[in-house]
């Protein structure tokens, strides 16, 4: 992995080659599930552990190619009819705001509607929208985000000192040609969701990676105290934790141990880990370092920054409350699962 600190060092504060980088992983980077997946969340941890900013890039292009992957729709150029080049996942919701997938007469697909929470839509080439479809179900459809009827709409609302060139924005879809990966609820009901979701733990990881080591390397500069031993080992423990967990879920997921609901609460267990052990890691080297670094280290402080605002895609307490759901349902259905 060590040349990948090469390649970002090239890639660093440019966004064009950072996605130049994405659409060259791509096809170098095995699949979760196939047999590799250890490796996987390893090079995003490594991405990640160097910049974050290239792994937030990084991440979402992999999982579509996953996605795509898991739909048998899995090939070089992409699917039939789109572009290759670059992709996003757009899946997330939001109040007062909907898109809606419909069918037409001669069988092709139509998205119409917003989508908040766009990442870098005005610079991808395509990506994978969730859409309601009829019944209350949703679909994934694969979008060419240069096609007509697509348009983002960035409105200079994007202010974060963390991630700041990788940019979110609502795009509207005004009946811009769609095309089905997967049927009616499957992306949310695949093996591969979870899958995804322990993806994004692995960036958390190697973010919170990069923090520590320049707690580390402070602390060789000088004689630590007590105090400041004390966050080293809690530091440590954390990142031990968290890489164990890693470790373990890659395992089941190429053993076939992490399908279904077995695989949703790995998920849930292991991003909560990464979760955790990164703002332990945040909070240790805040207490331990003081402002200096934060105000003249500019690669620690985006670091930091980047790393506050990668983690808000946990919901925090909310998830810890669907994982303690997870744990009672399961007990209550005869399992016991301590």
């Amino acid at each position: 992995m060590d040349f990948l600190a090469d390649r970002v060092d090239a890639v660093r504060g440019s966004l064009p080659r950072t996605l130049a980088l994405a659409g060259e992983l791509g096809t170098a980077v095995p699949l979760p599930g196939s047999g590799r997946t250890a490796l996987t969340w390893q090079f995003l941890t490594t991405l990640a552990a160097e910049d974050l900013t290239v792994a937030r890039v990084v991440e979402p292009h992999l999982d579509a190619l996953a996605i795509l992957d898991q739909a048998g729709m899995s090939s070089p150029a992409g699917p039939a009819g789109l572009p290759g080049g670059t992709w996003g996942v757009f899946a997330a919701e939001g109040p007062g705001v909907a898109v809606m997938a419909s069918e037409e007469q001669d069988g092709t697909w139509t998205l119409t509607g917003t989508k908040p929470w766009c990442s870098l839509a005005e610079h991808l080439d395509s990506a994978i929208v969730t859409a309601h479809v009829r019944d209350g179900k949703r679909r994934a459809f694969a979008v060419d985000l240069r096609a007509d009827g697509v348009t983002p709409e960035p409105a200079g609302a994007w202010v974060s000192h963390g991630l700041a060139t990788v940019t979110s924005c609502p795009v509207r879809f005004d009946a811009a040609v769609a095309v089905p990966v997967g049927d009616a609820d499957w992306y949310l009901t695949r093996d591969g969701f979870a899958w995804g979701g322990i993806g994004v733990a692995a960036c958390w990881y190697g973010g919170a990676l990069g923090v520590a080591r320049t707690l580390l390397a402070a602390s060789r500069h000088r004689t630590p105290d007590q105090i400041a031993l004390m966050h080293l080992g809690r530091v440590d423990a954390a990142l031990h934790g968290t890489r164990t967990a890693l470790a373990a879920a890659a395992d089941a997921v190429d053993d076939g141990r992490a399908s279904g609901q077995e695989g949703a609460l790995l998920a849930a267990r292991v991003r909560s880990l990464a979760f955790d052990g990164a703002e332990r890691v945040l909070e240790a080297a805040a207490h331990a370092l003081g402002p200096a670094p934060l105000a003249f280290d500019e690669r620690h402080a985006a670091r930091v920054a980047d790393l506050h605002l990668y983690l808000r895609q946990h919901h925090a307490e909310r998830d810890d409350a669907s994982l303690g759901r997870r744990i009672l349902e399961g007990t209550l259905q005869g399992g016991a699962q301590w």
